[in-house]
């Protein structure tokens, strides 16, 4: 699991690592039941205080994507699949306001745009 910090980042630290890490489980990058690296490996990895790492860990096990336990580690989340299809909607519906934004700020008509997303939806 590679974790990238940017110190130029207007996000905290613990964020940038929940952020990567979400974006992994819901990506199939790491799937269900897989280990994460322990708070003080990660720690060390990216020079950085295990407080820091246990908030992010703490976060994702609030939000389900993780799974703790205790004197074994931190696991993927088997029961976030409905999480995760709910979390990539929302994504998708963000894109969508943005591309109707877009399309009605420019005059192109809804068909259009409809036919857009069709043809992508339905490409291989």
């Amino acid at each position: 699991m590679e974790i990238i910090i940017s110190n130029s980042s207007n996000k905290p630290i613990y964020e940038q690592i929940c952020l990567q890490v979400k974006t992994l489980i819901m990506n199939g990058t790491l799937s269900a039941g897989e280990p994460l690296p322990s708070m003080r490996s990660l720690a060390k990895d990216l020079h950085i205080s295990v407080i820091t790492v246990q908030r992010a860990y703490e976060d994702l096990t609030r939000d389900g994507f993780i799974e703790t336990v205790s004197g074994k580690g931190s696991f993927v989340s088997s029961q976030n699949q409905g999480f995760i299809q709910e979390e990539q909607l929302r994504i998708a519906e963000d894109f969508l306001r943005q591309a109707a934004e877009i399309g009605r700020s420019h005059g192109i008509a809804f068909e259009k745009m409809a036919n857009i997303l069709k043809l992508y939806y339905e490409e291989e």
